[in-house]
């Protein structure tokens, strides 16, 4: 036999095949050729009465291998070999382990029989990228549990464990104890009659076609999404004879993987791994095994929890007894809503308030390995508290502010240490948001950017690199294309219309909405930073000025640009100020179509993208993809900003912004590199693949 990712061996009348393709055994090609190596030996073997499948090191098989997407599919495809499987004469016993995934999951679903092992996870996770399970998990998972119990799953991609697998019917037993030698003793309960076999595809199931339209009408509710339909369309589809109902499977499954949104899910996968790859990632981090933040408002509060819940200890800093009680109170309601949210178990729920400890002295955070400064955006305020911290910090401790915009080398130029300071701009909420921007100073050693890393994979967070300017990657970005809405609004479209489109489009919620959540003070407070820098050709709009002066910030206000409580809906009063100040502007207000919102707003955030690119802020445009896709709601099956530009064509965006310079030449201007790229029929793609 072949060198393969499978061990195939004997133990008297059970076949063994043991995969081991670390480190999820993924069912590559070399796990697909010794898989099928070893049914057709064991087929042939009179000695053997029963094959055993099963999982050496981790899982038994996490899904496909990613390392082969976008590539050729090579045969033994892995569709054909489980229904070979499942015609086999000879028994085959599944015995799943850590975790069954995809086409995991669907190879267990062709066995005869499937053991789940304690802590097993199963689940299909292929509608996350665009797909839904092609290798027949949506004939035979109906099959076995019912229509109902594979349309929570299926067009979901929700996992579940394994005493619910069994209680679903979805597996047969669950046992404890080393895969392989739960593979031995099940084939010989196989063998004795102990345990009972039978083929999923001999079963039959109802199809109710109102079970099946409720569950697209549920799917559709929840968004644009293809692959949700399609495998909801394929489930439907267990209710013709097998034969019939796998084709329906694979001629959907094909549907997906040649739609657009297959492909910006995929690059919104990958997008995870490739920002981790980073120029300081040889550098050595440096050991946290504490933790302290200065703050203790919503911002401050959650980055605590985020690190408790890590299994960090944390010390918080507040000015005062009162502020500190108000801060530990809200760590205790997040930590109280994970616990809800079965995050956390109540065991680790008290574990982690325990590792809890408040100080209103500076002096009381000396110990900690690293310390976040997470207090409200203030140079001043700030440059005191590195100062305090540089002179009671000890050596080798990495100091850190949360700021959103400031510059991060003033801030470290007031230490005698710039080379241990560092951004991490931490999203609100931040026990929740996954998107951690990692600041490199111009001094910052490499081994505290890869100490910035290290921590963000410890709170389960995506870390982004960025350089220094005013706002990073995501903030300067969207400062951008944020003016856009508001142009928009002075020319003709209500606040309304633009969060509709934008939402039409894919985001979860639109600018004006997002600005009502996160409090129109915090916009006020930018623009009145900057308004000393302000160029005067600059086009300003003034009518969010017009409503804080009312005193309206948004939700924690009750209104802002719409009302909250009991008076839910636009607030009108806002009507009557963007009128006034057109009036004020001159302008008469035109028809402004959905199409023409999306454009303009994507353009522009394209557009600043391709700048913050050329000065390095962002190191490669999947950087800015990921600041988007996991820190601003960008749409998922759009791939990113920078992805979704490649699909208009550098060209077409190079016309829309001379077009619209027509009307306002300071603000649309074309980057230069979208011009080369126009000019040669390059792509950020290319730029991606160059990096």
């Amino acid at each position: 036999m072949s060198e393969t990712a499978v061990i195939i061996e004997r133990e008297g009348p059970v076949g063994l095949i043991g995969f081991d393709n670390p480190p999820v055994n993924a069912a590559s090609h070399a796990l697909r050729v010794g898989l099928k190596e070893g049914i057709d030996a064991f087929a042939a073997d009179a000695g053997v009465k029963v094959i055993a499948l099963y999982g050496v090191g981790r899982s038994f098989v996490a899904g496909a291998d990613i390392r082969e997407f976008g590539k050729g599919r090579k045969e033994p495809l892995l569709n054909a070999l489980i229904t070979e499987i499942e015609a086999l004469d000879k028994p085959v016993v599944a015995i799943c382990h850590g975790y069954a995934l995809g086409g995991g999951l669907e190879l267990a679903l062709g066995c005869h029989t499937r053991v789940a092992i304690a802590g097993l996870t199963v689940g299909f996770p292929e509608v996350d990228l665009g797909l839904l399970p092609g290798a027949g998990g949506t004939q035979r998972m109906p099959r076995l549990t019912g229509v109902t119990a594979a349309l929570d799953l299926i067009p979901t991609g929700k996992r579940i464990k394994a005493d619910e697998a069994v209680a679903l019917g979805l597996f047969d037993t669950l046992t404890d104890g080393d895969p392989r030698t739960v593979a031995v003793a099940s084939g010989q309960a196989v063998i004795d009659g102990t345990l009972a076999t039978r083929r999923t595809c001999d079963l039959s199931v109802d199809v109710d076609p109102e079970v099946i339209a409720a569950a697209k009408a549920k799917a559709a509710a929840k968004g644009k999404l293809v692959a949700p339909m399609k495998a909801i369309e394929a489930v439907a589809a267990a209710r013709l004879p097998i034969a019939e109902g796998l084709a329906e499977e694979v001629r959907l499954f094909q549907e997906c993987l040649a739609h657009p949104q297959r492909a910006a899910l995929v690059h919104a996968f990958f997008a995870e791994r490739a920002v981790a790859k980073i120029p300081e990632k040889d550098a050595t981090p440096r050991e946290v095994a504490s933790l302290a933040v200065i703050g203790g408002g919503t911002m401050g509060s959650g980055i605590a929890t985020a690190a408790l819940i890590a299994g960090l200890p944390v010390t918080l800093m507040e000015v005062s007894d009162e502020a500190l009680a108000r801060g530990r109170g809200t760590i205790e309601k997040n930590l109280a809503g994970a616990l809800k949210r079965r995050k956390l178990t109540e065991e680790k729920h008290d574990a982690a308030l325990a590792r809890l400890t408040t100080t209103t002295a500076v002096d009381a955070l000396a110990g900690a390995d690293l310390v976040i400064e997470a207090v409200f955006e203030d140079m001043d305020v700030k440059k005191e508290i590195f100062r305090k911290l540089d002179a009671v910090m000890e050596p080798g401790a990495v100091l850190a502010s949360n700021t959103s915009y400031l510059d991060i080398d003033a801030i470290a130029a007031e230490t005698g240490r710039p080379a241990d300071v560092l951004g991490l701009h931490f999203f609100s909420p931040a026990h929740i948001m996954r998107l951690l921007e990692i600041v490199v100073a111009e001094k910052t050693a490499p081994e505290v950017v890869a100490t910035g890393f290290a921590l963000a994979k410890r709170l389960g967070k995506v870390g982004v690199r960025a350089g220094v300017c005013d706002g990073f990657i995501g903030n300067r970005i969207l400062s951008h294309y944020r003016k856009v809405a508001d142009y928009l609004v002075m020319d003709g479209a209500s606040p309304q219309e633009i969060d509709s489109a934008l939402e039409d489009f894919g985001f979860a919620m639109g600018p004006f909405a997002v600005a009502d959540l996160a409090g129109l003070d915090i916009g006020m407070m930018t623009r009145k930073r900057l308004a000393p820098t302000r160029d005067p050709r600059e086009r300003y709009v003034p009518i969010a000025d017009r409503i804080c002066e009312r005193g309206w910030f948004g939700r924690k206000t009750g209104q802002g640009y719409y009302l909250y409580g009991d008076r839910e809906g636009p607030n009108p009063a806002v009507a009557g100020i963007i009128e006034e100040e057109r009036a004020e502007a001159g302008i008469t207000p035109r028809e402004i179509t959905d199409d023409e919102i999306v454009e303009r707003y994507m353009t522009a955030m394209i557009a600043e993208g391709a700048r913050v690119l050329e000065d390095g802020i962002a190191q490669r445009p999947v950087d800015i993809d990921a600041v988007f896709l996991f820190g601003y709601g960008f749409p998922r099956f759009r791939g990113g900003p920078m992805f979704y530009a490649d699909t208009i064509g550098a060209a077409e965006l190079v016309r829309r912004i001379e077009t619209y310079a027509e009307d306002d030449a300071f603000f649309w201007r074309v980057p230069p590199l979208l011009a080369r790229m126009a000019a040669d029929g390059t792509t950020f793609a290319d730029l991606d693949e160059r990096a």
